[in-house]
Protein backbone atom coordinates (compact mmCIF):
# COMPACT_ATOMS: atom_id res chain seq x y z
CA UNK A 1 0.00 0.00 0.00
CA UNK A 2 2.85 2.41 0.86
CA UNK A 3 4.32 1.88 -2.61
CA UNK A 4 0.98 2.81 -4.18
CA UNK A 5 0.81 6.03 -2.16
CA UNK A 6 4.42 6.84 -3.04
CA UNK A 7 3.62 6.34 -6.73
CA UNK A 8 0.77 8.84 -6.50
CA UNK A 9 2.88 11.34 -4.57
CA UNK A 10 5.88 11.02 -6.89
CA UNK A 11 3.65 11.56 -9.93
CA UNK A 12 2.25 14.72 -8.33
CA UNK A 13 5.73 16.05 -7.55
CA UNK A 14 6.90 15.30 -11.09
CA UNK A 15 3.79 16.98 -12.52
CA UNK A 16 4.63 20.21 -10.65
CA UNK A 17 8.43 20.39 -10.71
CA UNK A 18 9.27 18.54 -13.95
CA UNK A 19 12.68 19.91 -15.12
CA UNK A 20 13.01 22.26 -12.14
CA UNK A 21 11.42 24.91 -9.94
CA UNK A 22 12.87 27.78 -11.96
CA UNK A 23 11.61 30.62 -9.74
CA UNK A 24 13.18 29.10 -6.64
CA UNK A 25 16.35 28.16 -8.51
CA UNK A 26 16.67 31.75 -9.71
CA UNK A 27 15.64 33.68 -6.61
CA UNK A 28 16.51 31.61 -3.52
CA UNK A 29 20.01 30.78 -2.33
CA UNK A 30 20.53 27.06 -1.95
CA UNK A 31 21.97 27.31 1.57
CA UNK A 32 19.12 29.29 3.15
CA UNK A 33 17.28 27.60 6.04
CA UNK A 34 13.61 28.26 6.76
CA UNK A 35 10.73 27.10 8.86
CA UNK A 36 7.00 27.36 8.47
CA UNK A 37 3.72 26.52 10.13
CA UNK A 38 0.58 25.11 8.59
CA UNK A 39 -2.46 27.13 9.66
CA UNK A 40 -6.07 25.97 9.55
CA UNK A 41 -7.93 28.96 8.11
CA UNK A 42 -11.27 27.28 8.72
CA UNK A 43 -12.63 24.70 11.13
CA UNK A 44 -12.58 21.13 9.91
CA UNK A 45 -11.28 17.58 10.09
CA UNK A 46 -7.58 17.48 9.35
CA UNK A 47 -6.41 14.52 7.29
CA UNK A 48 -3.48 13.90 4.97
CA UNK A 49 -0.72 15.16 7.24
CA UNK A 50 1.29 12.00 6.72
CA UNK A 51 0.84 12.36 2.96
CA UNK A 52 1.99 15.99 3.10
CA UNK A 53 4.98 14.98 5.20
CA UNK A 54 5.87 12.31 2.65
CA UNK A 55 5.83 14.94 -0.12
CA UNK A 56 8.43 16.98 1.72
CA UNK A 57 10.54 13.91 2.48
CA UNK A 58 10.54 12.76 -1.15
CA UNK A 59 11.59 16.24 -2.33
CA UNK A 60 14.31 16.50 0.33
CA UNK A 61 14.83 13.77 2.91
CA UNK A 62 16.57 16.25 5.22
CA UNK A 63 13.42 18.34 5.70
CA UNK A 64 11.83 18.00 9.14
CA UNK A 65 8.05 17.73 9.21
CA UNK A 66 6.19 17.64 12.52
CA UNK A 67 2.43 17.28 12.89
CA UNK A 68 0.52 18.66 15.86
CA UNK A 69 -2.66 16.67 15.22
CA UNK A 70 -3.37 13.09 14.22
CA UNK A 71 -5.23 12.49 10.96
CA UNK A 72 -8.98 12.48 11.58
CA UNK A 73 -8.91 15.05 14.38
CA UNK A 74 -10.74 18.36 14.30
CA UNK A 75 -8.86 21.64 13.96
CA UNK A 76 -10.30 24.92 15.09
CA UNK A 77 -10.11 28.12 13.06
CA UNK A 78 -6.64 29.60 13.46
CA UNK A 79 -5.04 26.45 14.86
CA UNK A 80 -1.52 25.47 13.82
CA UNK A 81 -1.59 21.86 12.68
CA UNK A 82 1.98 21.12 11.57
CA UNK A 83 5.40 22.65 10.95
CA UNK A 84 8.20 22.20 8.44
CA UNK A 85 11.87 23.19 8.66
CA UNK A 86 15.00 22.78 6.58
CA UNK A 87 16.33 24.09 3.28
CA UNK A 88 14.13 26.96 2.10
CA UNK A 89 14.40 26.00 -1.57
CA UNK A 90 13.17 22.47 -0.87
CA UNK A 91 10.22 23.72 1.17
CA UNK A 92 9.21 26.09 -1.61
CA UNK A 93 9.43 23.36 -4.25
CA UNK A 94 7.30 20.94 -2.23
CA UNK A 95 4.83 23.46 -0.76
CA UNK A 96 2.04 23.43 -3.35
CA UNK A 97 1.97 19.67 -3.86
CA UNK A 98 1.88 19.10 -0.10
CA UNK A 99 -0.90 21.65 0.34
CA UNK A 100 -2.92 20.25 -2.57
CA UNK A 101 -2.98 16.83 -0.93
CA UNK A 102 -3.58 18.18 2.57
CA UNK A 103 -6.38 20.55 1.55
CA UNK A 104 -8.16 17.97 -0.65
CA UNK A 105 -7.95 15.13 1.87
CA UNK A 106 -9.06 17.38 4.73
CA UNK A 107 -11.94 18.73 2.63
CA UNK A 108 -13.25 15.24 1.89
CA UNK A 109 -12.77 14.17 5.52
CA UNK A 110 -14.61 17.26 6.78
CA UNK A 111 -17.62 16.71 4.51
CA UNK A 112 -17.71 12.98 5.36
CA UNK A 113 -17.71 13.86 9.05
CA UNK A 114 -20.57 16.33 8.60
CA UNK A 115 -22.68 13.72 6.79
CA UNK A 116 -21.81 10.97 9.28
CA UNK A 117 -22.77 13.14 12.22
CA UNK A 118 -26.27 13.50 10.79
CA UNK A 119 -26.91 9.75 11.08
CA UNK A 120 -24.90 8.73 14.14
CA UNK A 121 -28.12 7.89 16.04
CA UNK A 122 -28.90 5.14 13.48
CA UNK A 123 -27.20 1.91 12.42
CA UNK A 124 -26.51 3.25 8.93
CA UNK A 125 -22.97 3.89 7.72
CA UNK A 126 -21.82 6.33 5.05
CA UNK A 127 -20.16 4.72 2.02
CA UNK A 128 -17.97 6.33 -0.62
CA UNK A 129 -18.19 5.46 -4.32
CA UNK A 130 -15.91 5.14 -7.36
CA UNK A 131 -16.62 8.77 -8.25
CA UNK A 132 -13.08 9.79 -7.37
CA UNK A 133 -10.46 11.89 -9.15
CA UNK A 134 -8.75 9.64 -11.71
CA UNK A 135 -5.48 8.38 -10.26
CA UNK A 136 -6.33 9.57 -6.75
CA UNK A 137 -8.72 6.86 -5.58
CA UNK A 138 -6.48 5.66 -2.74
CA UNK A 139 -6.09 9.24 -1.55
CA UNK A 140 -9.81 10.04 -1.78
CA UNK A 141 -10.85 6.85 0.00
CA UNK A 142 -8.26 7.47 2.71
CA UNK A 143 -9.91 10.83 3.27
CA UNK A 144 -13.38 9.26 3.62
CA UNK A 145 -11.97 6.82 6.18
CA UNK A 146 -10.52 9.64 8.27
CA UNK A 147 -13.85 11.47 8.10
CA UNK A 148 -15.66 8.51 9.65
CA UNK A 149 -17.05 6.95 6.49
CA UNK A 150 -16.69 3.39 5.21
CA UNK A 151 -14.84 2.50 2.01
CA UNK A 152 -17.02 0.67 -0.50
CA UNK A 153 -15.34 -1.35 -3.25
CA UNK A 154 -12.04 0.11 -4.45
CA UNK A 155 -12.60 -0.87 -8.05
CA UNK A 156 -14.24 -3.24 -10.48
CA UNK A 157 -12.16 -6.16 -9.22
CA UNK A 158 -13.08 -6.56 -5.56
CA UNK A 159 -16.87 -6.93 -5.56
CA UNK A 160 -19.71 -7.88 -7.91
CA UNK A 161 -21.97 -4.84 -8.35
CA UNK A 162 -24.73 -5.48 -10.87
CA UNK A 163 -26.00 -2.11 -12.08
CA UNK A 164 -28.81 -1.19 -14.46
CA UNK A 165 -26.70 -1.50 -17.60
CA UNK A 166 -25.43 -4.93 -16.52
CA UNK A 167 -29.06 -6.01 -16.03
CA UNK A 168 -29.98 -4.73 -19.48
CA UNK A 169 -27.05 -6.57 -21.06
CA UNK A 170 -27.73 -9.81 -19.15
CA UNK A 171 -31.49 -9.72 -19.78
CA UNK A 172 -32.66 -9.65 -16.17
CA UNK A 173 -31.54 -9.39 -12.56
CA UNK A 174 -31.84 -13.15 -12.22
CA UNK A 175 -29.66 -13.82 -15.26
CA UNK A 176 -27.04 -11.32 -14.09
CA UNK A 177 -26.86 -12.75 -10.57
CA UNK A 178 -26.67 -16.32 -11.84
CA UNK A 179 -23.86 -15.45 -14.23
CA UNK A 180 -21.92 -13.65 -11.48
CA UNK A 181 -22.42 -16.57 -9.10
CA UNK A 182 -21.16 -19.01 -11.75
CA UNK A 183 -18.11 -16.79 -12.44
CA UNK A 184 -17.48 -16.54 -8.72
CA UNK A 185 -17.55 -20.33 -8.31
CA UNK A 186 -15.40 -21.00 -11.37
CA UNK A 187 -12.71 -18.56 -10.25
CA UNK A 188 -12.88 -19.45 -6.51
CA UNK A 189 -13.73 -15.89 -5.49
CA UNK A 190 -14.97 -15.05 -2.02
CA UNK A 191 -16.67 -11.80 -3.01
CA UNK A 192 -20.14 -10.41 -2.30
CA UNK A 193 -22.78 -9.83 -4.98
CA UNK A 194 -24.70 -6.56 -4.85
CA UNK A 195 -27.65 -5.70 -7.08
CA UNK A 196 -28.88 -2.23 -7.98
CA UNK A 197 -32.68 -2.00 -7.99
CA UNK A 198 -34.97 0.66 -9.42
CA UNK A 199 -38.31 -0.35 -7.90
CA UNK A 200 -39.95 -2.77 -5.48
CA UNK A 201 -40.37 -5.50 -8.11
CA UNK A 202 -36.61 -5.38 -8.65
CA UNK A 203 -36.10 -5.68 -4.90
CA UNK A 204 -38.23 -8.83 -4.76
CA UNK A 205 -36.36 -10.36 -7.68
CA UNK A 206 -32.94 -9.56 -6.18
CA UNK A 207 -34.09 -10.99 -2.85
CA UNK A 208 -35.26 -14.20 -4.55
CA UNK A 209 -31.78 -14.46 -6.08
CA UNK A 210 -30.20 -14.32 -2.61
CA UNK A 211 -28.15 -11.21 -3.34
CA UNK A 212 -25.76 -10.28 -0.53
CA UNK A 213 -26.57 -6.57 -0.79
CA UNK A 214 -29.49 -4.80 -2.44
CA UNK A 215 -29.02 -1.21 -3.52
CA UNK A 216 -32.09 1.03 -3.54
CA UNK A 217 -31.30 3.51 -6.28
CA UNK A 218 -33.19 6.81 -6.20
CA UNK A 219 -36.05 5.36 -4.14
CA UNK A 220 -38.55 7.67 -2.46
CA UNK A 221 -38.56 7.52 1.34
CA UNK A 222 -41.88 5.67 1.29
CA UNK A 223 -40.62 3.03 -1.15
CA UNK A 224 -37.39 2.77 0.79
CA UNK A 225 -39.34 1.92 3.94
CA UNK A 226 -41.39 -0.65 2.01
CA UNK A 227 -38.19 -2.20 0.63
CA UNK A 228 -36.69 -2.45 4.12
CA UNK A 229 -39.86 -4.26 5.25
CA UNK A 230 -39.77 -6.62 2.24
CA UNK A 231 -36.10 -7.48 2.76
CA UNK A 232 -36.64 -7.84 6.51
CA UNK A 233 -32.99 -8.45 7.40
CA UNK A 234 -32.42 -11.18 4.79
CA UNK A 235 -29.54 -9.19 3.27
CA UNK A 236 -27.80 -5.85 3.65
CA UNK A 237 -29.38 -2.72 2.16
CA UNK A 238 -27.66 0.26 0.55
CA UNK A 239 -29.47 3.49 -0.28
CA UNK A 240 -28.08 5.49 -3.18
CA UNK A 241 -28.90 8.51 -5.28
CA UNK A 242 -29.60 12.18 -4.57
CA UNK A 243 -28.28 11.99 -1.01
CA UNK A 244 -27.43 15.30 0.65
CA UNK A 245 -27.07 16.86 4.09
CA UNK A 246 -30.75 17.77 4.15
CA UNK A 247 -32.17 14.29 3.54
CA UNK A 248 -29.51 11.86 4.80
CA UNK A 249 -31.02 11.71 8.30
CA UNK A 250 -34.44 10.67 6.97
CA UNK A 251 -32.83 8.09 4.68
CA UNK A 252 -30.88 6.57 7.56
CA UNK A 253 -34.03 6.39 9.69
CA UNK A 254 -35.73 4.10 7.15
CA UNK A 255 -33.55 1.28 8.45
CA UNK A 256 -31.01 0.88 5.64
CA UNK A 257 -27.52 -0.38 6.50
CA UNK A 258 -25.50 1.84 4.18
CA UNK A 259 -25.89 5.15 2.38
CA UNK A 260 -23.56 5.79 -0.55
CA UNK A 261 -22.68 9.42 -1.19
CA UNK A 262 -20.91 10.19 -4.45
CA UNK A 263 -20.39 13.89 -3.84
CA UNK A 264 -18.02 13.19 -0.96
CA UNK A 265 -15.31 12.75 -3.57
CA UNK A 266 -16.63 14.08 -6.87
CA UNK A 267 -17.64 17.58 -5.74
CA UNK A 268 -15.20 18.35 -2.96
CA UNK A 269 -14.34 21.71 -1.50
CA UNK A 270 -10.78 21.87 -0.25
CA UNK A 271 -10.26 22.88 3.37
CA UNK A 272 -8.50 26.24 3.60
CA UNK A 273 -4.99 25.62 4.98
CA UNK A 274 -2.00 27.90 4.49
CA UNK A 275 1.77 27.70 4.95
CA UNK A 276 3.88 30.76 5.73
CA UNK A 277 7.65 30.42 6.00
CA UNK A 278 10.32 32.54 7.63
CA UNK A 279 14.08 32.37 7.42
CA UNK A 280 15.92 30.73 10.30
Amino acid sequence: MKNNFDRIIKNAIKEDIRSGDITTLAAVKNNLSAGGEFLAKQEGIIAGLDVAGRVFHLVDEKLQFKKFLDDGKKAELGEFIAEISGRASSILSAERTALNFLQRISGIATLTHLVSEKIKHTKAKILDTRKTAPGLRLIDKLAVHFGGGVNHRHGLYDMFLIKDNHITAAGSITNAVNKCRAYKKKNHLNLKIEVETANLDDVKEALDCNADIIMLDNFSLDDMKKAVDIISGKCLIEASGMVNLDNVKEIAETGVDFISVGYLTHSIKALDISLKIKLL
